[in-house]
């Protein structure tokens, strides 16, 4: 992730720096809640919210993936021409739009996380 996000930076392009930054923060930011999951000395404590983490990760990585595909594009988009220089554009757009709109998402799911919130261990099958 890092390297890709570097390779973003370097690239000179604006949009794939702003891209990179965030990235770049997200997989950070997974990482401190990951070790504030395991550092909670309880298994059942890190694993109660399991969906949410594995959401929240699998958007880090589809980022990842975005970022990529847009510093293909972008070096494509040099010299391609019609339909090839739409397909590449396209991509382009489809990368801002995650980064904008999905990547985002990921915080509030992190801040959850990293509170260690007990509520789906605390539930009692009788209180339905």
């Amino acid at each position: 992730v890092q390297a890709t996000c570097a390779q973003a930076v370097a690239s000179g392009d604006k949009e794939l720096a702003e891209q990179a930054r965030a990235l770049g923060a997200a997989a950070a930011r997974l990482a401190e809640v990951t070790r504030t999951l395991w550092s909670a000395g309880d298994p059942n404590v890190t694993l109660a919210n399991a969906s949410v983490y594995l959401e929240a990760f699998g958007h880090v990585v589809v980022a990842w993936i975005w970022l990529e595909q847009a510093l293909v594009a972008q070096a494509a988009l040099g010299t391609a021409k019609g339909e090839d220089a739409d397909f590449y554009r396209g991509k382009l757009a489809a990368a801002a739009y995650f980064f904008r709109f999905e990547l985002p998402k990921i915080y509030p799911q992190l801040d959850l996380l990293a509170s260690l919130d007990r509520t789906t261990l605390d539930m009692q099958d009788a209180w339905f």
